[in-house]
């Protein structure tokens, strides 16, 4: 998302995938950016070190099994709730909640439709 919590990219993935496995494809189809709040699904080594290449800060809480946690700004972590507000805003609209689409073009229209009307139309 933008300086002004409004979404930058927005990918559908093919059924019930760890986040992860998206992960690498939003990075890049996210062009340039400073820090990337994520939760502890984004927690993988592989990342942080594509991150790192990019020149971007990952502030990536470590996951509880993890024995050597990576640190991240607490700080900066606390920002983090503008994403689950994005998210919440975007689900107020019932076909993006349920997701009653059944195909992916469909449901990804209406959460662009929806997206245009919450963050860009006022």
């Amino acid at each position: 998302m933008d300086e002004q919590g409004r979404p930058r990219v927005l990918l559908l993935s093919p059924g019930n995938l760890a986040d992860i496995s998206m992960a690498h494809d939003l990075v890049s189809a996210a062009g340039s950016f400073r820090k990337l709040l994520a939760d502890k699904g984004y927690d993988a080594d592989h990342f942080r070190h594509r991150l790192a290449e990019r020149q971007a800060e990952a502030v990536i809480p470590a996951r509880s099994k993890r024995k050597h946690p990576a640190p991240h700004d607490a700080v900066a972590y606390r920002d983090r709730n503008t994403v689950e507000r994005l998210w919440a805003r975007l689900k107020d609209y019932r076909r993006v909640a349920t997701r009653y689409d059944k195909r992916a073009d469909t449901f990804l229209s209406g959460v662009l439709i929806a997206a245009v009307i919450c963050y860009w139309i006022k």
